[in-house]
């Protein structure tokens, strides 16, 4: 077994005879001496397709992958039907590039149609851009959608997610406009602290629902209020809670964002994910990235075309609202592969156990002395309780019984989730293993 080399050492030669060069070095002559790395990296010589698995299985072995999982806080566990691999790991989709020329990207100009189709239906809204790169930055990008020259205020939820608060903070700091954090109460935002905040400089308002709690919060009253100082609503979404709930165009949001990772993409330690994307008809011609449409070719043939591609080393860079170049195609395709593979009826029955495991799990644990419920909202399928003992220390005694155990938070508290990988049989014994902490 030999390593995979790109370029012989003859074919090498060759290119440096064609180009007048007499040796490598001199091909990067331009380049100052000072910058160049003289010394060897310290990385390892070359290893045969064996060694390199044997090396990484034990990598891999360190490890631990809990067979029940009750822990959720952005990444969540799904299951996956074959049917998803099977498609996505097909050689015309796994090394399919970006489709700049349209007769010859028919394939994936339609996967990414048929993704953008199902994210407007899943969000109600008229628009769907090709996904960027996670929920988070998705949030930013929206955020960077809305602000105009005299609006550079963005409001967002402190019930929303640690993270996207993090980046959409970065996002916009960076920009040289400004976040202003509107406080939430009994882990939902406070509305109430929402509108005397809101004023002729603020650009939109974002809300995550579910939000970092598990909490439902109110998207409709909270874009009657970001209207009313004709600032935008963006609403963070997961895509299962919009089967049970109101969609955000019905709640009068201008963008849906979150994160596409509960659509057929597993845990992977952080990745890679999708951040989706949806507006109104008003707000199309900012969405970043790309957008593919419908169109018939010269024989009257259904065929797919690059309908906008705000892409911004193509045009107007100095007058770019957004950094994003590229998109996770891939994940997409497994997004789009997963919804048409579940359809409405499969969607909505994953939502349907999600809700009611959670809410079973929840009435057994919050029985229990010391976990008592945190809020007392509505919630899809995560919640906080309180811990009688240290967070961590509860959650190795979990461990050794093969169950990961919820996210602590600040004050000793615990953030479950269940989905429906979640049977009866693994609450029931999460609520017995929890029994014996109380006592």
């Amino acid at each position: 077994m030999s390593g995979y080399l790109p370029a012989t050492d003859v074919e090498r030669d060759e290119m440096l005879a064609a180009l007048g060069l007499s040796n490598l070095d001199a091909l990067y002559g331009h380049i100052p001496d000072t910058v160049k790395r003289v010394e060897r990296l310290s990385i390892p010589e070359g290893a045969s397709e064996l060694e390199v698995r044997r090396k990484m299985e034990a990598i891999a072995a360190k490890n631990t992958v809990f067979p029940t999982v009750f822990r959720g806080a952005g990444a969540y566990k799904h299951y996956i039907p074959a049917m998803v691999g099977a498609v996505t790991s097909r050689e015309e989709f796994v090394t399919a590039y970006t489709p700049y020329q349209a007769e010859i990207s028919q394939g994936i100009l339609q996967s990414i149609f048929e993704y953008q189709t199902m994210i407007c239906e899943l969000t109600g809204m008229d628009v769907s851009n090709a996904s960027v790169y996670d929920g988070a930055s998705a949030a930013a990008e929206a955020a960077s959608m809305c602000r105009e020259r005299k609006r550079q205020t963005v409001l967002v939820s402190a019930a929303a997610h640690p993270d996207t608060i993090r980046v959409i903070t970065t996002y916009t700091e960076a920009a040289g406009a400004k976040v202003v954090m509107i406080p939430h109460k009994d882990g939902i935002t406070d509305l109430a602290a929402l509108e005397p905040l809101l004023d002729e400089e603020s650009a939109c308002v974002y809300i995550q629902s579910p939000n970092f709690f598990g909490q439902i919060e109110d998207w409709e009253e909270a874009a009657r209020l970001a209207h009313g100082q004709k600032a935008k609503l963006i609403a963070g979404c997961n895509p299962f809670a919009l089967m049970l709930y109101r969609s955000p165009r019905e709640c009068g949001a201008d963008i849906a964002v979150g994160e596409g990772q509960p659509l057929g993409m597993p845990l992977s330690f952080g990745g890679p994910y999708l951040g989706f994307m949806a507006c109104t008809d008003a707000m199309t011609r900012k969405l970043p990235g790309r957008i593919v449409g419908q169109t018939t070719d010269l024989d009257g043939k259904r065929c797919f075309v690059l309908t906008l591609q705000a892409r911004e080393q193509h045009i107007r860079r100095e007058k770019a609202s957004s950094n994003v170049c590229s998109n996770q195609a891939h994940c997409a395709l497994t997004a789009s592969v997963y919804l048409a593979t579940m359809g409405e009826q499969g969607m909505t029955e994953v939502a349907r156990q999600c809700r009611t495991k959670a809410h079973y799990a929840a009435e057994k644990i919050s029985a229990l002395p010391g976990f008592e419920l945190a809020h007392q909202g509505e919630f899809f399928h995560e919640f906080v309780t309180g811990c009688p003992i240290p967070a961590g220390e509860l959650n190795a005694r979990l461990a050794d019984k093969g169950i990961l155990g919820g996210l602590p938070l600040e004050g000793n508290r615990l953030l479950w989730c269940v989905t429906e990988m979640n049977t009866k049989e693994e609450i029931d014994a999460l609520i017995s293993l929890l029994r014996e902490v109380a006592k």
